[in-house]
């Protein structure tokens, strides 16, 4: 028996799932899954497409009660620039994913049940310690994480309930693969939401396992539900640096909302990906100037570490006076107090704190010892 399918059984535990709300019945005992742009029709003992979500006697099952990642990162790492500048975030993650990228830095979690290679195992957690650690550690922010979260929203969800309690803001990071009813589900908890816009080619994105139009579409709706929505862009060489897909991509996001945040990152070979070299500090800042050309004010290069200068900083697009100083992950300098530019007043969108904290953070701090119940597999 391979790794993945011990994996799978395990999973199937009804201890490490639980009956979710995102679920449509059908005729024959099948059920409808709504937990992502895929909407799986589920025969009784089969999975989706994600492989952890599937249909037991007619009944949808869905991920509970484990953490596969569980650690305390700078919110830069999700990334995030307009939320929360210099705290951190308690992240977590899953297992599984809807999208089979051969890039995936996340491969070890994402791709655990179709790679017998990849060797992420689950820990039994539950929600209340989850919370009793970000409130511990004081952080403000709690995010879905390390997989595809609208493939475990459910068990999410009963987490930011909780967080929700005690003021922390929750957050997803996600391939934004979504539906309206995910979404609408989510929302009364999450307020911030990543999403990874991978090419502007439909052929590319059918190669990774979606389509192109769904993401396009949930990043409008996000904006359209008021989720602080930040945009990220990995730009792998060969595959989606080309001047047309990149100026395509930050003329969506111009016209979604130039206020819209704009992340252009730099590959690095990793998972099934190690032929092509990692990406060139000029085709990073290529992109970072089509984003200015098509009137984004907030574009960001990212996982490079010479070269842009000073272009990983925020400044007001008002009265043009330095906001943000950023090295990488750390936040060298933070004028922002409250929502608006300390000098001329202008707002500046994000999610912002009206007295932050005078420190700067430094790498995350992994919590699996500490959170984990017993441990799985």
């Amino acid at each position: 028996m391979s790794a993945s399918t011990r994996l799978k059984q395990l999973l199937s535990d009804n201890t490490m799932t639980s009956a979710p709300e995102l679920a449509l019945p059908e005729p024959n005992g099948r059920v409808r899954c709504i937990a992502c742009g895929h909407r799986c029709s589920i025969q009784p003992g089969k999975s989706g497409v994600c492989r952890v979500r599937f249909n037991t006697d007619g009944e949808l099952r869905a991920p509970s009660g484990y953490v596969a990642g569980l650690q305390i990162d700078p919110i830069e790492k999700k990334p995030f620039y307009h939320a929360f500048p210099a705290r951190d975030a308690l992240s977590f993650g899953m297992l599984g994913c809807d999208l089979h990228c051969g890039y995936c830095q996340n491969w070890v979690t994402s791709q655990a049940l179709r790679d017998d290679a990849a060797v992420a195992r689950p820990s039994f957690v539950s929600p209340e310690k989850m919370i009793a650690a970000a409130v511990n550690h004081k952080v403000p922010v709690i995010v879905s994480t390390y997989n595809e979260p609208l493939i475990t929203a459910d068990w999410s969800v009963e987490i930011f309930k909780l967080a929700r309690a005690e003021g922390i803001r929750c957050g997803f990071i996600s391939n934004g693969n979504a539906t309206l009813e995910v979404l609408e589900f989510i929302r009364p908890y999450v307020d911030l939401y990543k999403v990874d816009l991978k090419s502007f080619d439909d052929r590319n994105y059918r190669s990774l396992g979606c389509t192109l139009q769904n993401v396009l579409d949930t990043i409008k709706q996000l904006a359209r539900m008021e989720f602080w929505v930040e945009i990220v862009t990995l730009i792998v060489p060969g595959f989606n640096d080309g001047d047309d897909e990149l100026k395509g991509m930050a003329e969506f996001v111009a016209s979604v909302s130039t206020d819209m945040p704009w992340h252009v990152t730099a590959f690095h070979p990793d998972y099934k990906m190690t032929d092509p070299p990692r990406t060139a500090t000029e085709t990073i800042i290529r992109a970072y100037d089509f984003g200015q050309a098509a009137g984004l004010r907030y574009v960001y290069p990212g996982n490079i570490r010479t070269g842009v200068g000073n272009r990983e900083n925020t400044y007001c697009p008002s009265c043009e006076r330095l906001l943000i100083r950023r090295c990488g992950f750390v936040v060298e300098e933070n004028r922002m107090k409250g929502s608006t530019c300390p000098f001329c007043e202008e707002p500046i969108p994000g999610v912002w704190e009206d007295n932050p904290p005078d420190h700067t953070h430094g790498e995350g701090i992994p919590l699996p010892v500490m959170m984990s119940e017993g441990p799985c597999g």
